[in-house]
């Protein structure tokens, strides 16, 4: 930590020369010329540093420059970055949060040039604990003061979170036989279902009854499904804490995504052979894939894609909207590993819940194992990049613990599933350890 330090203030006192520099040769030219001539073109030779993240200070260096700031814009993917100094060779200026990498480009006048090399934004994806006490229990109450109970029973395997447009948060608990909801403020009480006692009934708030709810999905206007692999049935619960049931499965159901292009519902039984199923809310089930090896966490992108976490196959599958016609978009068949890269060379390693965000990029609960294998390779959430499909490394390692912190330096243990909210942060169900744990990237 102390060598890191150390880089970053020597790294610090260095850029503070350099824009020393620029503004001595800035006044210097201020009586003179501002350096740019307008009937050559500009150009740039290069850039430092080619990463990093907010706030990051960027040193442009090139031809044909000017001195004169209200002359110069500069962007990254069309986003607008603070010019605080320059002259006729150098611009130095400042990245803000939340950008994206890309290329840069300079603009002085009616004079533009592209940079070749890409800036490669990267983001401070910071953990922390949303809710949960680390034991195994009930209780209702303020973060850490909740308890859930997601490892009771080593054959829990809920992968059910997800978020509503305000911002709540909403929890399969297995183990308590009931829905949980997280306010913004952490918060924790019961939704739907009574911890108290395991069954199956309609009913709103605690006089509804669940067996073993595994799995939840959102539609947009905020009703919640349920599947429950005890009963076999998928229920929807109101915003209010309505439960009604909705159907009832071909197979157990073990997990549901709602299409928000259609407006229709889906729920998948991880089973070898398992399929996926549309149902109505008549009831009435239609097979739409089958011959699937374990298919866990289900989700659609804004196209109707649908996206499939094969649990026994480690990899993820894309079905296409309409034909359903299927393809591995990322990881190896029957390659168990934790590597991350360009989409054929990833691996995975039993793979469970899936979410997907605003841009279509997909995150991954990397351990759906029986019992939340402490020794699996993969004790992370794994991002997905949309239309790429370039594999990496969310958040967590390798290395199951609990420990909140910066992206890998962060830890979980059987991490089971995920939830994206409309801000882009993530929220984890972290199975081991049962806590909630809480993702805000930058």
């Amino acid at each position: 930590m102390k060598k890191f330090i150390h880089i970053i203030a020597e790294r610090s006192h260095l850029l503070s020369c350099t824009i020393c520099i620029l503004l001595l040769v800035t006044s210097c030219k201020k009586n003179k010329t501002d350096g740019f001539d307008p009937s050559s073109p500009i150009a740039i030779s290069d850039f430092i540093p080619k990463k990093g993240g907010g706030s990051t200070e960027i040193l442009i260096t090139g031809t044909n420059f000017t001195s004169d700031l209200s002359k110069i814009t500069v962007s990254l993917n069309e986003q607008p970055l603070k010019v605080i100094a320059a002259s006729a060779t150098q611009i130095m200026v400042v990245v803000p949060k939340k950008s994206k990498s890309g290329q840069i480009k300079v603009k002085i006048e009616n004079k533009e040039i592209l940079s070749q090399a890409i800036f490669n934004y990267e983001y401070t994806r910071t953990v922390t604990t949303l809710a949960g006490s680390g034991n195994a229990g009930f209780a209702n109450g303020k973060g850490t003061d909740a308890s859930f109970n997601f490892s009771g029973q080593n054959w829990y395997r809920s992968s059910g979170i997800v978020v509503d447009d305000q911002l709540n948060v909403y929890v399969a608990d297995p183990g308590n036989h009931c829905i949980r909801k997280i306010d913004p403020e952490g918060n924790v009480s019961t939704f739907a279902g009574n911890p108290a006692l395991a069954g199956y009934a309609d009913g709103k708030g605690t006089a509804a009854n669940f067996s073993l709810p595994y799995d939840l999905a959102i539609d947009g206007s905020g009703n919640i499904y349920c599947v429950d692999p005890g009963n076999w049935d998928i229920r929807m619960i109101s915003p209010d804490g309505q439960a009604k049931t909705w159907g009832f499965g071909s197979q157990a159901p073990w997990s549901v995504a709602f299409d928000k292009s259609s407006g229709k519902l889906f729920y998948a039984s991880c089973s070898s052979p398992g399929s996926v199923y549309q149902i109505d809310a008549q009831g009435s089930t239609k097979e739409i894939i089958s011959g699937l090896n374990y298919p866990a966490g289900i989700k659609f992108d804004h196209a109707g894609n649908l996206f499939v976490s094969a649990h026994g196959d480690q990899v993820i599958r894309k079905f296409n909207t309409g034909t359903w016609q299927g393809s591995i978009v990322a990881g190896q068949q029957d390659k168990i590993g934790y590597l991350n890269g360009d989409p054929k060379s990833a691996q995975f390693a039993y793979p469970w819940g899936i979410a997907i965000d605003g841009s279509d990029n997909i995150y991954v609960a990397g351990n759906g194992t029986g019992g939340g294998s402490t020794s699996n390779p993969d004790q992370s959430i794994r991002l997905v990049q949309a239309n790429t499909y370039q594999v990496s490394t969310f958040a967590g390692s390798s290395v199951a613990g609990y420990t909140d912190g910066f992206g890998q330096q962060a830890s979980f243990s059987a991490p089971g599933g995920v939830a994206v909210d409309k801000n882009g942060t993530v929220y984890v169900l972290d199975k081991n350890n049962n806590r909630i744990r809480k993702i805000i990237s930058e």
